[in-house]
């Protein structure tokens, strides 16, 4: 049997900081105490302090601003975090990425058209006009404006894990979205069936909006397989 890993001072720690951020009603961006006074508050070394610091810095639970101060980090609520030490992808994982998001996004896509209020659905339309005018402008600018779109159809369909799921995959794996971008290549065919997609949602249709974005997504998927196979 193998033994009971025992928690450590600096785990010990982490959870009294966390604890102390939700029970005084802390919100992302309010500023906390400084580590003199943590240290003193749990009467710790401020080595000891700053382990524990760093730790909750690496999952966005507090921001520690130079010369400032400490601050709640605007990740203290998220359930699933993305890996920033995550290595770069090729081929046929950046295929694997794509059908991750086959499975995810048409679901919420249906959900979103269900549930996205007025306000939210001409947030959605601005950001393809956004992209509409970089078309014809520069690889990352139009990458924005449509990892944008993909993120806020999640945000709208109302379930925070998922669309928690989904802005880990699309900022992770950020380098590899623009490069299928670069290597799909087809910038008014990705905004057409993005503006599909919209249009299906603001028709309140969720089946359809499911459908076009399953159909935009396997689009994408096969292009790129068949690119991958068969290099320019």
């Amino acid at each position: 049997m193998s033994e009971v890993t025992r928690p450590t001072l600096s785990d010990a720690l982490t959870e009294r900081m966390l604890e102390l951020i939700r029970t005084g009603g802390h919100r992302p961006g309010d500023r906390l105490p400084s580590t003199r006074e943590l240290s003193q508050r749990f009467a710790v070394t401020t080595p000891t302090l700053r382990e524990a610091l760093r730790r909750l810095e690496a999952t966005g639970a507090i921001e520690m601003r130079h010369g400032s101060g400490i601050y709640v980090g605007a990740d203290i609520e998220r359930l699933v975090l993305p890996n920033p030490n995550m290595r770069e992808m090729h081929g046929a994982q950046l295929l694997e990425l794509l059908g991750a998001r086959i499975v995810i996004e048409p679901p919420l896509a249906a959900m979103a058209a269900e549930h996205a209020g007025r306000e939210e659905l001409a947030a959605l339309k601005r950001v393809l006009d956004e992209a509409g005018r970089h078309l014809r402008g520069e690889d990352a600018e139009l990458h924005d404006a449509n990892m944008s779109f993909h993120r806020a159809t999640a945000r709208m369909a109302g379930n925070s894990v998922l669309n928690e799921v989904v802005d880990s995959l699309l900022t992770v794996h950020g380098p590899e979205q623009r490069e299928i971008l670069q290597i799909f290549d087809d910038r008014r065919r990705d905004y057409d069936e993005h503006l599909a997609i919209l249009e299906a949602i603001e028709a309140r249709d969720a089946a359809q909006a499911e459908a076009r974005m399953r159909a935009h997504l396997v689009d994408v998927k096969t292009v790129i397989e068949h690119r991958l196979q068969s290099p320019r």
